[in-house]
């Protein structure tokens, strides 16, 4: 089969997989953090679970990149530093930096390593082999539009990362009440970043794979803040009224 052929079948496998997950996560919340619960089978600690269910977005992606044809080039190099960005935070900062952690089941972080290879081939493959991007791409309205969405959702996502880690203190478990910044609006601004960043990636990427990551962000990423909406409300009477779970005055 050639690589083009399959390449589009992955992709359009990742696209209904987006659809499939948003179904079932209006169903069933994902088991991890404050939604673990037991039935999941063998389970990790949260900081392994995290570097090793998000490593191939690091790894493997740079030896798919480094494959591609158009590697040297600038605005491939420039869209695969945007995702390293994020995901060197992630697979290495972010869990370093828990306060706490419970315990992750085995069959999440499995079920994260298949889509983050998938995914990861599919973007990479994109940028140095499949994608064409002229000499003054990085200069274009999308790729100044899409990369100032993402830092701009980054940003989102690293500071409310942040305040959540602070609401503890070394050593303490728990959950409190997030207070200021976009918490004031919503119950998920780090989650609502991500999402902001990632239709800026595939904004400046101009990609099918791009677009496809952005919906499944979305897809992954919508239930998850509303089921931690309504845990703040059942957990916290004082809870506040107007905090939406993800937009605000929206949703």
């Amino acid at each position: 089969m050639p690589e083009t052929v399959l390449y589009h079948r992955l992709l359009l496998g990742e696209y209904l997989a987006a659809l499939a997950t948003l179904l079932a996560l209006c169903f069933v919340t994902a088991p991890y953090g404050r939604h673990v619960r037991a039935g999941w089978g063998p389970t990790l600690p949260a900081r392994v679970g995290w570097l090793v269910m998000e490593s191939p977005a690091v790894f493997f992606v740079c030896l798919v990149y480094a494959a591609g044809t158009h590697r040297a080039e600038v605005a491939p190099l420039a869209l695969l530093g945007l995702w390293l960005a994020h995901y060197l935070h992630r697979t290495f900062v972010f869990p370093w930096r828990m306060q706490g952690g419970r315990r992750m089941p085995l069959a999440i972080v499995a079920l994260a390593v298949a889509f983050n290879l998938l995914n990861g081939y599919l973007n990479a493959r994109w940028l140095s082999e499949f994608g064409s991007y002229a000499p003054g791409w990085l200069l274009g309205p999308r790729f100044v539009l899409g990369a100032a969405l993402f830092a701009l959702g980054f940003s989102v996502n690293l500071t409310s990362d942040g305040a959540l880690r602070r609401l503890r203190a070394p050593g303490e478990g728990g959950y409190r009440v997030p207070r200021g910044g976009l918490f004031e609006w919503v119950s998920c601004p780090n989650y609502l970043g991500e999402m902001i960043e990632w239709f800026g990636f595939a904004l400046a990427a101009w990609s099918p794979a791009g677009l496809a990551f952005a919906l499944y962000t979305v897809a992954n990423l919508a239930p998850r803040a509303v089921a931690h909406h309504a845990w703040y409300r059942g957990q916290f009477p004082d809870y506040p009224g107007e905090r939406r779970a993800l937009i605000p005055f929206v949703l």
